[in-house]
């Protein structure tokens, strides 16, 4: 026949195995983590310039060069299902804007058959091969276009509504 204390002591026992099996402390996202995340980017004066609403969650490995700096350092230390907004400063965005990235060129240096076009985005290759995207500024009446290789967020401070949906 079980004592009382036998009962109690049983109980304690199994209370304190459940207990050990239970992760009281969240995980939380790291350096070489792939994380999916929903987000809205502003600018300052609040226009959108991205945003994984409506579109499927930006799925990436901190820490590998996927991302910007900030957002990656936005996102370390976060737990799933938390909420921030943070402002990444242009030295964690994309940089400053580069004046030397801002050349003319003559019109027909330009390739394509459409007439070039303010906002037009060109696509060269340069001499190691890699891709480079420039966008239409201006066209004079000379028949001189400026182009410019700055990402279109150079310069500009970003801010982000994130949203940490997985940590894989």
């Amino acid at each position: 026949m079980f004592k009382l204390s036998h009962i109690v002591l049983s109980v304690i026992l199994i209370f304190g195995v459940v207990l050990m099996g239970c992760n009281s402390t969240p995980r939380v996202a790291k350096n070489g983590d792939t994380v999916q995340v929903n987000y809205m980017g502003k600018l300052a004066d609040g226009t959108i310039f991205d945003s994984s609403v409506g579109r499927e969650p930006y799925e990436f490995t901190l820490g590998s060069g996927q991302a910007i700096l900030g957002f990656d350092k936005a996102i370390m230390g976060m737990k799933v299902g938390e909420k921030k907004t943070v402002t990444i400063p242009v030295d964690e965005a994309y940089g400053p804007h580069l004046d030397s990235l801002v050349i003319q060129v003559p019109r027909e240096r330009i390739r394509g058959s459409a007439e070039p076009a303010v906002g037009q985005i060109l696509t060269a290759t340069g001499e190691n091969g890699e891709k480079v995207r420039f966008t239409i500024t201006s066209i004079s009446d000379n028949g001189t276009v400026t182009v410019d290789a700055n990402n279109p967020l150079a310069g500009k401070d970003l801010t982000f509504d994130i949203e940490l949906l997985k940590i894989k």
